[in-house]
């Protein structure tokens, strides 16, 4: 519950500090006086955003704190996820810095304002009369269901479960596109893929088939060519080796005269040495080279062939041809590996699907079971708050999907007066009217799932008299489990609350100043009668007010 709450420089309030106690507490003061200002500054600490628009001085930064007692809550959990120091007394403060800029604190932590919002929600509700909107609203409707069904229990992790499960459809369906793209290019690829299989490229194998296609073109040139040469070498009547070898006998016979001629008849005879090893050489080539039609044929179709390729990809060799080969296999095998990822994928979300059809299963198992009950009491408040003939229906459809709440639609429907058929609350019912009816189902949803704080602002819009008493009585009640402040302008509500507040303005030349006192038994009395009185206390007016305050 809030504890504390302390504005500087916020709008028309220079300082103010205000302590809060549990139970039923009332604000109220004169039109204008600024009790929505003090909202407007309790919003900045539940997370809203704010900027250098709401500063008094513009020479100084704006604060607003709350202390809030969280003991009970079970809010430990929250505050260690988030590595925030926990205490049974909570302080959130903010800061509205002179150029606009704002800052958040948790304890004394810097949080940013998502942190700061998701802590305000668990800690205070606000409920303005601009609120009762959101009656029409039906995800509200069926928030409300959720609430008195305690499937706020249960949701979360449903809605967890769900966004993955969304996500996985996401996930399916970008697969899906894919695999169908591919698909298209299967054909064209696998037609690729026979095409490099058949051809069974080899490193190296162009430049060794133009090599040796060159070879057997020229096979007649280069046997003639070895012909004339082991003719000139070895085999003619004057041939190179015979006359060597006679020239290096010579020269040998003649060293006995000239000792240098034996080196070269030496020489002589080592060069016929490798002669006639080159001699024998040019005959195994001149065997080997034979003009054969059938392996030219069979080389030039092995070029044209590598030629071909070349040319369809666009490379310059084998080694181009065979990267682009295993980026055909690639892609193939992407196909491949997309087919089974969809197939892992669907039997995922399946399962998926099972779970998540089982919990929306209870969810709307539960909210059938205290649809009848929800109905009664709401009927019951509404006759206890003026409106006897009045009836509800909460009306429920399944549907056909999935959705991040379940299987159901709600609609409520509503009807204030006898042989008025039910309809639509925004069709039918007037705003005093669902003004009631929202006290009425925030009043039973907040005895079953208990926030620390609830504020009504001025939730007697369309309301007087009795009932005015009665909605008081209601807010009474409510302020025995939890902490309930209304700002009203009804004395009927005002002399039910167990603490007063009453807020004021003050101005002179020059400035007007927002400011707030909490009232005594006496002066409560007081203020209530002026409520009564509008202008003049009577003292039928503070008679009245002692009643009142006395009921």
């Amino acid at each position: 519950m809030l504890v504390r709450l302390a504005i500087e420089n916020y709008a028309l309030i220079d300082r103010l500090e205000m302590e809060l106690s549990a139970g039923f507490s009332i604000i109220t003061g004169e039109t204008g006086a600024g009790k929505s200002i003090l909202l407007g500054a309790l919003s900045l600490i539940l997370g809203n955003r704010g900027d250098a628009s709401v500063l008094l001085d513009k020479s100084r930064k704006c604060i607003v704190e709350g202390a809030f007692r969280i003991k009970g809550y079970r809010l430990e959990d929250f505050f260690s996820g988030h590595e925030l120091d926990y205490d049974e007394t909570a302080i959130l403060r903010r800061e509205i810095l002179q150029n606009g800029k704002s800052r958040a604190f948790i304890n004394d932590t810097p949080v940013n304002l998502t942190l700061m919002k998701e802590l305000g929600d668990r800690l205070v509700n606000v409920h303005s009369q601009f609120s009762i909107i959101t009656l029409n609203d039906a995800d509200f409707q069926l928030a409300v269901l959720d609430n008195y069904s305690e499937n706020n229990k249960i949701i979360p992790g449903y809605r967890e479960e769900f966004a993955l499960y969304t996500q996985l459809n996401r996930e399916l369906d970008q697969l899906v596109r894919q695999e169908t793209r591919a698909r298209s290019d299967r054909d064209y690829y696998q037609f690729l893929f026979e095409e490099f299989e058949t051809a069974r490229l080899q490193d190296g194998e162009q430049e060794q088939t133009e090599q040796r296609l060159e070879l057997l073109a020229h096979a007649s040139e280069i046997k003639n060519a070895i012909f004339h040469a082991l003719e000139v070498l070895s085999e003619g009547e004057q041939n190179v080796l015979a006359r060597i070898s006679e020239i290096a006998g010579t020269t040998g016979n003649l060293s006995r005269f000239h000792p240098s001629l034996n080196e070269i008849s030496e020489r002589l005879r080592s060069n016929n040495i490798d002669l006639r090893d080159i001699a024998g050489e040019m005959e195994k080539i001149g065997q080997a080279v034979e003009f054969d039609p059938a392996e030219i044929a069979a080389l030039t179709a092995r070029l044209d062939l590598i030629y071909h390729l070349e040319k369809k990809h666009n490379v310059p060799d084998i080694a181009g041809l065979q990267k682009i080969q295993r980026e055909v296999e690639d892609k193939l095998k992407d196909v491949t590996s997309l087919e089974e990822r969809i197939g892992l994928l669907k039997k995922e979300i399946d399962l998926l699907k099972e779970k998540l059809e089982n919990q929306a299963e209870e969810l709307s198992a539960n909210r059938h079971n205290v649809t009848g009950d929800l109905e009664e009491k709401i009927r019951q408040t509404l006759v206890l708050l003026g409106m006897p003939d009045a009836r509800i229906s909460i009306e429920l459809k399944r549907r056909d999907e999935l959705t991040a709440d379940g299987t159901d639609a709600v609609r409520f429907l509503f009807s204030a007066n006898k042989g008025i058929a039910l309809n639509e609350i925004a069709k039918i019912a007037s705003g005093g009217e669902l003004s009631r009816l929202m006290l009425t189902i925030k009043s039973l949803v907040s005895q079953r799932n208990l926030l620390p704080t609830i504020i009504f602002d001025e939730i007697d819009m369309g309301v007087s008299g009795e009932v005015a008493g009665k909605v008081g009585d209601i807010l009474k009640k409510m302020g025995q489990t939890m902490q309930v402040i209304a700002i009203t302008h009804l004395p009927q509500i005002a002399g039910k609350g167990q603490s007063h507040y009453w807020v004021y303005k003050t101005s002179d030349d020059k400035t007007a100043r927002t400011l707030l006192k909490k009232l005594n038994p006496k002066e409560r009395v007081h203020e209530i009668a002026k409520m009564l009185s509008n202008e003049k206390v009577s003292d039928a007016a503070l008679k009245t007010a002692k009643e009142l305050m006395g009921n």
